[in-house]
């Protein structure tokens, strides 16, 4: 039996994540992905605080530059009871000034892979093909995986770690044990598809534009050369708007949108390639009631989901894996018990997932306006920032700061914050100690 300080199950943001800042602390990690990284994945907007935060630690910053993905600089949204669209900008935050204030529209295949690609150059031993079947029990604890490689064969890897980082649909966060309880506020379904040639005009330039409706709400994503990401979400009880020709459906819904009827008026729909598929996907929120057991923890949609509204998925699935690559390079460096170090990682990722899930059950009132989302978003943080401040940092993925990863005990070298977001800090571990 192979053997392993931690295996991960799972290739996109938050199990790259968690594998790579393990690695880079001196672990061996082995990685079990089961699709290519250039699989189809929606959720192109990343926040300020992924990009300065956790891709600066991964060490990806320049492959983001060089990757040439359209720059975000805040969003745009037609919501509430004020009939402009209004906008808000990262830069508003105090926290995100200068080099901090902007985030990226990504193509996912691309970014997911550039994510995978870093964690094997990092030491992490990745695996792609492999479905995994099941938890090795040993002991009272997670022990390991048992998989199925590329050729069919079965096999079982032993660790001292186990990361679920396969999402919401594979089962393997079950054996954590809990139950997953799904917000009643946060549902809906959503269809989807992608248009060339589109209109981008300032001030939606690089902004998702978000506009609600009766029936729920739009989106309107602009990626590189022209390239959009369109979707409409429907409150459940609206899905047979979905039924029978799609086509028609997706055309009817967008036109109930005047903003961005425009701005696709001279667009076409991508009809071929890995966009040219108009989907439905389901659009809800879930937390799980426990996130780890002994030997075995939950990062990414395995264990929380929030409302897609805020763009708000991949900060929140690779600020987990930070949060728990943190507690098992703990526990594995002798720095903290496995208890304590658990505890630690389940309540500052709940934090932050209660924040964003506090906020949006506010921010889905219509009868409010931007000043009254403003002002919940800073009842939210309850920082030191003024209302408007307040949302831009919530926003831009740092509702209490970039301190919510403390300094130590962390990996070796440690974590601080500067004017560029995470760095990482030269002590060594005697020093540390």
């Amino acid at each position: 039996m192979e053997e392993f300080d931690v295996v991960v199950a799972g290739g996109g943001p938050a199990g790259s994540t968690v594998a790579t800042l393990v690695a880079m602390a001196g672990h061996r990690v082995l990685l079990l992905e089961k699709e290519s990284p250039s699989r189809y994945r929606i959720g192109e907007s990343l926040l300020p605080s992924t990009v300065h935060g956790v891709c600066r630690l991964l060490g990806v910053t320049d492959e983001l530059v060089a990757a040439q993905f359209r720059v975000r600089r805040g969003a745009t949204f037609r919501w509430g009871t004020n009939p402009e669209p209004w906008t808000f900008s990262f830069a508003d935050s105090p926290l995100l000034t200068g080099r901090t204030s902007f985030a990226y529209q990504v193509e996912r295949a691309r970014f997911d892979e550039i994510l995978l690609n870093n964690a094997t150059r990092k030491g992490v031993e990745a695996r792609a093909g492999c479905s995994v079947t099941g938890v090795v029990e040993r002991d009272g604890r997670a022990g390991g995986l048992r998989y199925t490689d590329p050729d069919g064969d079965e096999r079982v890897v032993s660790a001292r770690f186990v990361v679920d980082a396969t999402g919401g649909t594979s089962g393997l966060h079950a054996s954590v044990g809990g139950t997953r309880n799904y917000s009643e506020v946060f549902r809906g379904l959503a269809l989807s598809g992608y248009f060339g040639l589109c209109r981008q005009p300032a001030p939606y330039s690089g902004n998702t534009l978000t506009v609600a409706s009766d029936r729920g709400w739009l989106w309107y994503t602009p990626l590189t050369g022209g390239l959009s990401s369109v979707g409409v979400v429907v409150r459940p009880e609206m899905a047979d708007r979905f039924e029978g020709d799609r086509e028609k459906a997706f055309a009817a819904l967008l036109a109930e949108s005047p903003l961005i009827s425009e701005l696709l008026s001279d667009a076409a729909r991508v009809i071929a390639g890995k966009y040219g598929k108009l989907r439905i996907s389901e659009n809800h929120a879930y937390c799980q009631t426990t996130f780890w057991r002994p030997g075995m923890v939950l990062v990414g949609d395995a264990a929380c989901v929030v409302d897609p509204v805020l763009a708000s998925g991949v900060h929140l699935a690779t600020h987990g894996a930070l949060l728990a690559a943190r507690s098992i390079t703990s526990v594995l460096d002798d720095d903290l018990d496995e208890k304590t170090a658990l505890t630690e990682f389940e309540a500052r990722y709940r934090r932050e997932y209660e924040a964003y899930d506090k906020f949006l059950t506010g921010f889905y009132d219509p009868s409010g306006n931007e000043d009254a989302y403003f002002r919940h978003a800073k009842r939210v943080t309850n920082n030191e920032h003024g209302e408007r401040e307040s949302f831009a940092d919530l926003a831009g993925g740092l509702p209490y700061g970039w301190s919510d990863v403390p300094e130590t005990p962390l990996f070796p070298g440690g974590l601080v914050a500067s004017s560029d977001g995470m760095k990482w800090k030269s002590i060594d571990r005697e020093e540390r100690k």
